[in-house]
């Protein structure tokens, strides 16, 4: 009898148990697996990095193309290559590189280029010489242009054939530097500039002497993307060798596998296209399908035709789909994960809806960042979720942030104030030696901007994120906003005064003060100037269109433009943005005469209130 009532118990214990947890700690079972896959990623990491030779991301293309010569890579419009010929036309592209009298192994080189299979072969042709690659956005031109090539201190210049236009603008500068200038073309009779990829044709494909890359550690710089900051032109945040190792064990367990084909549609430049896109998938072994670049009327049709599995967005890509005109066939596809960041709840709700049952896999990184955070319980609108272990590892905290002041709050001992639960703090996360802060190249104040001493105790240093964070009762970790002068648009980061300063360069205007403004309808804020015109001068709508145009990538122009008679400033002679936010751009309320930028007309012309109509409606793109 004690022992059937003994088994009775162990019974109704096991069957009450999971009940039990589930409703007292129902993200418990996720934890327990997410604590898993941290482990996997931790030990993944520290046995590359104790592996000699020096293992690096170079390496894990290498052991992929020996195991799986003949599976495809890449596939590009009609063209499709295998890992073997990525392996084969990276080798002549490194040797046909150090056949040219300007470039020695190890030099720095700048890659100028859109989505194109080039982009990914002149990498790792690079890589096989122990050169590091600095990305320059192909959008970029003049001023812009020649600022990232110089934070770099690049020797050579690689160019896609349809940018020898833009390159040729900034020539007479590289020419005067002695900088090699080579273009994706098989001729070119620009002085100045060399043709290359009839030398990559004629080249031996035999593999570079891996003695060209021993001078790499895992601190040497690997790669220099760009980030826009608070102020100022574009920053080179250094990535080195260490933090593409750390990258590729991550992405080992985003449930990405080598069965999968991958849609990359975001630019290779920036670095979800690069690190997600592409590492991710020589970390797998997996299938790309390379687009230019994304088109929501496009998208659809490119996954069925290809067999896409795995995509890439950004809040901006989610919601571009939800809004094109709805088919029958919208589910008709083998998508099964979708993986990126910044999608608001209600959009992510949506594509869910209509789109079907697809993992959304978000998460929240940056690039020079110390920390990360993965939705790994898959919660609508939620970054991250706050787990025991990986706090341990990567020590982070939310602390509360005066937005007036643009400087976090800190206590009479000179310290900074913890924010509460369920209250928006900025992210700041331990400097330490797992999780360091690199910086940005030749930008050692900005570099130093991002550093945050004496945190919660004397003399500890953290990375300041400059993003504003809520971490809710269930311990969810929700993205509130950015604060300073930078703003997202079209899922690009907007430096504020980066924008008034080429605006001010127009010659019409005195002073420009730049902010982002919400649009219903619209991820992120687009953006405004409240503007000063010069004495005696009038605001020429045309001659601003076109400088804006010359010097600005679409997703920084300036939308709309309101003419002030006087720039409101704080006691410190900064530049008041608050109010100007609050009042955006409806006629009826700012009383201050209003621009909006017309492609049409090529010019910014008066807004209306048909205008502002059409434009809340939705009914005019922007």
């Amino acid at each position: 009898m004690e022992l059937f009532v003994l088994f009775s118990c162990l019974v109704a214990t096991a069957l009450i148990t999971p009940l039990a947890l589930k409703s007292f700690s129902p993200f418990l079972w996720m934890d327990l697996l997410y604590c898993r896959d941290l482990l996997s990623i931790f030990l993944t990491y520290v046995w590359r990095r104790r592996r000699r030779p020096l293992f690096l991301a170079l390496d894990r293309f290498l052991e992929q193309a020996a195991a799986h010569p003949n599976k495809t890579l890449v596939v590009f419009e009609k063209q499709r290559y295998t890992y073997a010929d990525a392996d084969r036309i990276s080798s002549k592209t490194a040797n046909a590189l150090r056949a040219q009298p300007g470039y020695k192994a190890g030099d720095t080189v700048a890659l100028f280029m859109g989505n194109e299979p080039a982009f990914m072969f002149t990498w790792l042709a690079l890589t096989k010489l122990g050169s590091p690659v600095s990305f320059l956005n192909h959008n970029i031109r003049s001023k812009s242009l020649l600022h990232c090539f110089h934070c770099c201190k690049a020797t050579v210049l690689i160019a896609a054939s349809e940018l020898k236009d833009a390159v040729e603008d900034v020539l007479p500068y590289l020419v005067e530097q002695g900088i090699t200038v080579l273009l994706m073309n098989e001729h070119c009779d620009t002085p100045g500039i060399e043709s290359f990829a009839d030398k990559v044709e004629l080249a031996a494909d035999s593999p570079p002497p891996q003695s060209l890359r021993s001078h790499v550690t895992l601190k040497s710089p690997a790669v220099y993307i760009y980030t826009s900051g608070t102020t100022g032109l574009p920053k080179a945040a250094v990535v080195n060798q260490n933090r593409l190792l750390t990258v590729l064990a991550v992405l080992s367990s985003y449930g990405v596998t080598a069965d999968d084909v991958v849609y990359l549609n975001l630019p290779l430049y920036h670095t979800a296209g690069f690190f997600i896109g592409f590492l991710g998938s020589i970390e797998t072994g997996s299938t790309i399908f390379l687009k230019r670049k994304f088109s929501a009327s496009q998208f659809w049709e490119d996954c069925r035709k290809h067999n896409v599995t795995v995509v890439q967005y950004i809040g901006e890509v989610l919601r571009y789909l939800c809004c094109t005109p709805k088919r029958e066939n919208d589910k008709d596809h083998k998508v099964r994960l979708a993986i990126g960041n910044g999608v608001r709840a209600e959009v992510w709700r949506e594509f869910l809806e209509r789109f079907g049952n697809i993992k959304i896999q978000e998460f929240y990184a940056s690039t020079e960042g110390n920390v990360g955070f993965l939705n790994y319980a898959g919660k609508i609108g939620a970054i991250g979720r706050v787990n025991f272990i990986h706090r341990k590892l990567f020590p982070y905290t939310l602390i509360q942030y005066d937005s007036e002041r643009d400087e976090p709050v800190r206590d009479v001992n000179g310290l900074c104030i913890e924010s509460p639960k369920g209250e928006t703090g900025l992210l700041v996360s331990k400097v330490t030696g797992i999780s360091p802060f690199v910086g940005y190249a030749q930008n050692e104040e900005q570099t130093e901007r991002k550093r945050l001493r004496n945190v919660l105790k004397k003399g500890d240093l953290y990375f300041n994120s400059g993003d504003l964070m809520r971490i809710d009762s269930d311990n969810f970790i929700y993205f509130q906003d950015r604060v300073g002068d930078t703003f997202r648009w079209k899922g690009e980061n907007v430096a504020t005064t980066e924008v008034s300063d080429i605006l001010a360069m127009s010659g019409c205007l005195k002073e420009a003060n730049v902010y982002g403004v919400r649009v219903p309808g619209h991820e992120g804020r687009i953006g405004m100037a409240a503007v000063v015109v010069r004495e005696g001068e009038q605001l020429d709508g045309h001659r601003i269109y076109d400088h804006v145009v010359s010097y600005l990538p679409s997703y920084a122009r300036p939308r709309f433009i309101r003419i002030r008679n006087v720039m409101e400033v704080t006691g410190t002679f900064k530049q008041m943005k608050m109010k100007l936010v609050e009042e955006g751009f409806n006629p009826a309320f700012v009383q201050d005469p209003l621009y909006v930028l017309d492609d049409g007309e090529k010019s910014y012309t008066p807004m209306t209130a048909q205008l502002y109509s059409r434009i809340i409606s939705g009914s005019l793109k922007l």
